[in-house]
């Protein structure tokens, strides 16, 4: 018969993967901050948003874009930099350039808007796609 002697390594692994899943949470934290949008009207040259974000989400810029709902590329497109994420509802207007190379959108036609909050390294954050009536 074969004793071994009792080892700390299973609690010393155990401490580890704590350890390593503690750091993976806390190093996630900023990705998981909450920050959410909504589109709430579209013009041929502008898009009004409703939208929160906490510091911690690291958001930098609103950006726009918003065309034909079939078309390859978006009709007008633009960026707000004056971002508040404090935690509180706020809203903004996105000023859109038209392309000329598109379509023109006019009042009563059909467009697909997308908005996202995005982060200095131009990942969004938080994201929203509508079809509005342009107004």
């Amino acid at each position: 018969m074969m004793t071994t002697p009792n080892s700390p390594r299973p609690a010393r692994i155990a401490a580890v993967f704590a350890a390593m899943a503690a750091a993976s949470v806390a190093a996630a934290a900023p990705a998981l901050a909450a920050a959410t949008l909504d589109i709430t009207s579209a013009g041929s040259n502008m898009v009004q948003i409703d939208y929160t974000c906490d510091d911690s989400a690291g958001v930098a810029s609103i950006q726009a874009m918003m065309g034909d709902p079939n078309a390859d590329r978006p009709a007008a497109q633009g960026a707000q930099n004056s971002v508040d994420c404090n935690g509180s509802p706020q809203s903004a207007t996105v000023p859109l350039t038209v392309d000329p190379s598109q379509p023109p959108l006019t009042a009563g036609s059909e467009a697909q808007v997308r908005v996202a909050l995005v982060d200095r390294n131009g990942t969004v954050v938080s994201g929203q796609a509508k079809k509005f009536t342009v107004q």
